[in-house]
């Protein structure tokens, strides 16, 4: 009976918790109390592991693995079952409640279209316009950074990259972003590389350990820009998409050409998404025009993403989506509301 009793205060708990944040997330006041919250802690936070040259939050999901593990194969035993289901419930009950408070809440704070000018909806021409623009852009910014032997681009100097993005942090418009840099490197390539690559995942932002994770395996094309996406995280912007908008006026603000390549890159496969759906021979021709350099890295890409492809990326793929669309934002696939920022704030 006391077992049972506590199995009952554990899920009570659990539903409290979810109905509670619920209501904070209905709340102006509290969502202001969560960001001045973030604000407050977020260097202290950083600062807390920073110095570690291993990624914190990956040994700390780890050890959690294992221990989610053999609890679950502990319900399987009558002798256990009990026991482990209550272990279980403690820990989602801890992990639920700090996630929120640490993060969770950020998600419903004033989207950053809002902050903008414009609110048109996207259009068509205007982002076909965009797109030859970032082409013309990505061509000449290639020829100004390194390659390898195959005549793929390479990063030349990751650290000094790392450090321009967290400079350029503090050069975001007021008018966009009010939060503070901390100026806090605490970027670190994930120890889960080999599992992230066959997940589609490029970067995650931890927010137990407040640290920006990306996948070190990824052609280098990804890289510098998912750096910049998930130090975006760092500052206090949740959202997938306004995380990708803050990488973008980092990275094209920027005098390091690794970065700004990477991120011209990455707009203009973005703005060529969300075209070919209308005018797939535009994005034909915009993919004819690139350079025999981009060329050489478009290749590249489709290599490593085709060798990666499997039933784990369609799975992490169908799970994100969910996530993503559980906290007010659109799935990982939709790419309208970064066209919606760009396209607003290039006009």
């Amino acid at each position: 009976m006391h077992t049972y009793k506590k199995k009952r205060f554990w899920a009570g708990l659990l539903l409290a918790q979810f109905l509670l944040f619920y209501c904070f997330s209905k709340s102006k006041l509290m969502i202001s109390f969560f960001e001045g919250f973030f604000e407050l802690q977020k260097p202290l936070h950083q600062a807390l592991f920073s110095w570690l040259p291993f990624s914190a939050g990956d040994v700390i999901y780890g050890i959690l693995g294992i221990f989610l593990l053999y609890y679950f194969s502990s319900l399987f035993r009558k002798k256990t079952r009990n026991n482990s289901m209550i272990k279980i419930l403690g820990i989602i009950n801890i992990f639920y409640f700090t996630y929120q408070i640490f993060w969770g809440m950020l998600y419903f704070q004033t989207p950053i279209i809002k902050k903008l000018s414009s609110q048109d909806t996207p259009q068509l021409n205007k982002a076909k316009i965009l797109a030859l623009k970032y082409l013309e852009k990505c061509k000449a910014t290639r020829q100004q950074v390194k390659e390898d032997r195959k005549g793929v681009f390479i990063i030349t100097d990751l650290k000094s990259l790392q450090q321009e993005i967290l400079f350029q942090q503090t050069k975001l418009p007021t008018y966009i972003s009010d939060k503070k840099a901390p100026q806090i490197l605490d970027i670190k390539p994930s120890l889960f590389k080999n599992i992230m690559s066959f997940t589609g995942i490029l970067g995650y932002y931890n927010p137990f350990t407040a640290e920006a994770q990306y996948n070190s395996e990824l052609p280098s094309t990804f890289i510098p820009f998912t750096t910049a996406h998930e130090s975006s995280h760092q500052l206090g912007f949740a959202r997938e998409q306004e995380a990708n908008f803050v990488g973008y006026l980092i990275g094209t603000q920027s005098d390091n050409t690794d970065l700004r390549y990477s991120t011209e890159y990455f707009t203009l496969k973005s703005l060529l998404r969300f075209i070919v759906e209308q005018d797939p021979d535009f994005v034909k021709s915009a993919l004819q025009g690139y350079s025999p350099a981009m060329k050489r890295d478009r290749a590249y890409e489709k290599a490593f993403i085709t060798h990666h492809q499997g039933l784990l990326d369609d799975f992490f793929g169908f799970t994100n989506n969910l996530f993503l669309k559980s906290n007010q934002q659109e799935g990982s696939v939709t790419y309208s509301y970064f066209i919606d920022l760009l396209l607003n704030y290039e006009k």
